[in-house]
């Protein structure tokens, strides 16, 4: 049974409606300058469909919110943690609940690293939670810039890769991106490209008539009609809208935006008293205002950090205060930071740049001079901790032999069953396996794991009762039986303080 829903009125054609079930295998793109009615447009959608499929929507002004009040979706503060708004999208499609994401207390970088964790844990959700989502993205050039801007690096691409995710890839996972931009012309052209539905409002800019009119197959000069459209009138072309482009009018909603279009309002009378005393002289109860405070600067990126970090040089102490470490204390020193930073409970959802950024910090702190280890040499001595080698192991070199061989992604998950194995310690969980490659999925670390077993890596198999035993054929050893859905830490002196 097809599932429609009326989007207003149709151009001498009556009413114009939705195919919702070819909407969530199509996508959708809206674009319109400001005050042409996305907003208007999306609300329109988003009540229409309330009743027949989950909606999640990032939300960057606060506008949406009032969806809560009558059609029951739970607003979601973008002020929680990174791994908290992961966490939360695992349990919305778990639960199948409809969330509006508010990102109206953030300034930009931080609405887009929020954004990026809630759309990464939608996108990696368990495959039996692949339910139909209907995911609307509002001011979507915030979140996939066409061009680098004030933000860091960082926070740029992985906002980025989370709309990619989500319109290239998403359809699979039941994901139906929904997304509304000002200007095409700011909106990454590899996100743009995935929709097959389009609704094009009021535009004024050249560029952006062309590449609208090239969307829809128009020529040159049916283009410049985007400047005739009133508010709330946008021209539809796609499978769930219509075969060629049709002109309608978007329809009444029933919730009201928090904010509203600025509207002419009469000037107040003038006072009797004197205008410029009243305006300088502070009233009695007026509270104290303080300056804003600046906006802070963009964090820089790791890799950024890395070459501040390499081009100062610490002025050189005095010779009668220096007290230089013998090789064996310093190599001791080291091996006790590498075992400090591979026990931090934090380590393994860091990249290794991140990493090597805390390692030269503490050496600074111990005075083991600059650059006591190069980024690859650092790379190998935290992979020998975090498998609880040493030198005096005859196995750590065949250790690191045969995790070298895999891709920096599932070095982490073979070392921790390397360490496993080599203990006798029961098979690790798909929990601390996750864990291990800085993920917050469980699939995603069987799915690696499973990558490991092709490479020959690693063998596997369960035994009568379920419980998962992985072999390791370069070390002549295996893992005891593990629940692989049991819940908790990872294996002691791994990820853990011991």
């Amino acid at each position: 049974m097809t599932i429609s829903v009326e989007m207003g009125v149709a151009a001498g054609q009556g009413p114009a409606s939705l195919d919702l079930e070819e909407l969530l295998a199509t996508r959708l793109l809206v674009q319109g300058n400001s005050g042409s009615g996305k907003s208007h447009l999306l609300r329109r959608l988003l009540e229409q469909s309330a009743a027949h499929v989950q909606q999640v929507v990032i939300d960057p002004e606060g506008d949406f919110v009032t969806l809560a009040d009558r059609y029951g979706h739970v607003v979601v503060d973008g002020a929680h943690g990174e791994a908290d708004l992961q966490r939360i999208a695992a349990r919305v499609r778990a639960h199948r609940v409809s969330v509006v994401l508010t990102l109206e207390s953030l300034d930009v970088e931080a609405q887009m690293r929020a954004a990026a964790a809630f759309l990464g844990g939608l996108f990696e959700a368990e495959r039996d939670h692949w339910y139909p989502v209907l995911v609307v993205v509002d001011e979507a050039q915030l979140f996939a810039p066409a061009a680098a801007g004030e933000v860091s690096d960082e926070a740029r691409k992985a906002s980025l890769g989370a709309m990619t995710n989500l319109m290239c890839r998403g359809r699979k996972r039941g994901l139906a991106g929904v997304i509304a931009t000002q200007r095409l012309a700011k909106l990454a052209k590899n996100v743009a490209a995935e929709a097959s539905n389009f609704l094009m409002g009021r535009t004024f800019l050249d560029i952006d008539m062309a590449r609208a009119a090239d969307l829809l197959g128009l020529d040159r000069r049916q283009a410049e009609s985007f400047r005739d459209l009133e508010r709330g009138q946008f021209v539809a072309l796609g499978p769930a809208l219509s075969k060629r482009p049709l002109p309608l009018r978007i329809g009444a909603v029933e919730t009201s935006p928090r904010s509203t279009s600025p509207r002419l309002v009469p000037l107040p009378a003038p006072a009797a008293e004197d205008l410029r005393d009243l305006i300088l002289t502070p009233a009695a109860d007026e509270p104290l205002r303080l300056p804003s405070p600046r906006p802070a600067a963009p964090r820089p990126s790791p890799t950024d950090l890395l070459q501040q970090l390499a081009q100062a040089r610490p002025a050189p102490e005095p010779a009668e205060e220096a007290s230089p470490l013998s090789e064996t204390e310093r190599e001791a020193a080291l091996d006790t930071i590498l075992r400090e930073i591979a026990a931090d409970p934090d380590a393994g959802h860091h990249t290794v740049a991140v990493l090597y950024q805390d390692f030269l910090v503490r050496c600074r702190m111990r005075r083991l001079g600059p650059d006591p280890l190069d980024l690859p040499a650092f790379r190998r001595r935290l992979a020998a901790a975090r498998a609880g080698l040493d030198g005096a192991d005859a196995q750590a070199d065949t250790v690191l032999t045969a995790c070298a061989g895999l891709p920096e992604e599932v070095q982490g998950l073979f070392l921790l069953l390397a360490r496993a194995a080599r203990e006798g310690a029961p098979c690790p969980s798909d929990d601390a396996l996750a864990r291990a490659i800085g993920s917050r999925s469980p699939g995603r670390a069987r799915r690696l794991l499973a990558f490991v077993e092709s490479r020959g890596a690693v063998v596997c198999r369960t035994d009568f009762r379920g419980n998962r035993i992985v072999a390791l054929p370069a070390l002549g050893c295996e893992t005891g039986p593990g629940d692989p859905k049991a819940q908790g830490a990872p294996l002691p002196g791994l990820f853990a303080a011991e």
